[in-house]
């Protein structure tokens, strides 16, 4: 456990002096990972859930008031969202965009997306209650990503961006209470 925190205050304190001097978060030149890839809850979902039928959505009003337009993108949030903030630290980009999303760019996929679905936990009853997208089901989103990356940059530098990116994992405490109270009784 200690050694996960002095790692997380590592990484923290790096990104902040890297921002501190001057990066800009801009996309490509200068970032120090080719890609970021996110999988995950509500807290990094970046718009996944404008795809799917289900309730847990937010790409209305009041979500996206601090966001770039005032666009509400399906992020649970007014503006951006740690995935956005890790990669923007980074160097990679300033947003990340969610795998599904009707815009997504070939050349999005060479520097990362996030898999991650509002709703979405460890326990894959969970999704399947809210339809939202599972972790096993976010990992088959990443094997299809994987065959695109490499359609896109070739299989040399896709084994490049896919061995160098940082992959992110998050999932609240809502998320694994289910589990936990489950187990319980």
């Amino acid at each position: 456990m200690e050694q996960m925190i002095l790692l997380g205050l590592f990484l923290l304190s790096f990104c902040a002096s890297r921002h501190a001097s001057g990066s800009n978060g801009s996309n490509q030149t200068g970032s120090l990972v080719p890609a970021v890839i996110v999988f995950g809850d509500s807290i990094v979902d970046t718009g996944n859930n404008n795809a799917l039928d289900t309730v847990v959505k937010c790409d209305f009003p009041p979500y996206g008031g601090d966001f770039p337009g005032h666009i509400a993108t399906g992020r649970f949030s007014n503006g951006k969202i740690p995935s956005d903030f890790i990669a923007s630290l980074l160097g990679v980009k300033e947003y990340l965009p969610a795998y599904l999303w009707r815009g997504l760019q070939s050349a999005d996929l060479l520097t990362g997306v996030t898999f991650a679905s509002g709703g979405s936990g460890f326990d894959p009853l969970t999704a399947e209650i809210a339809s939202v997208i599972s972790m096993p089901e976010q990992m088959e989103l990443f094997r299809e990503y994987k065959q695109r990356v490499r359609t896109v940059a070739g299989e040399e530098r896709a084994a490049r961006i896919l061995s160098g990116s940082i992959y992110v994992v998050c999932a609240g405490g809502v998320t694994t209470w289910p589990i936990i109270t489950s187990r319980c009784h």
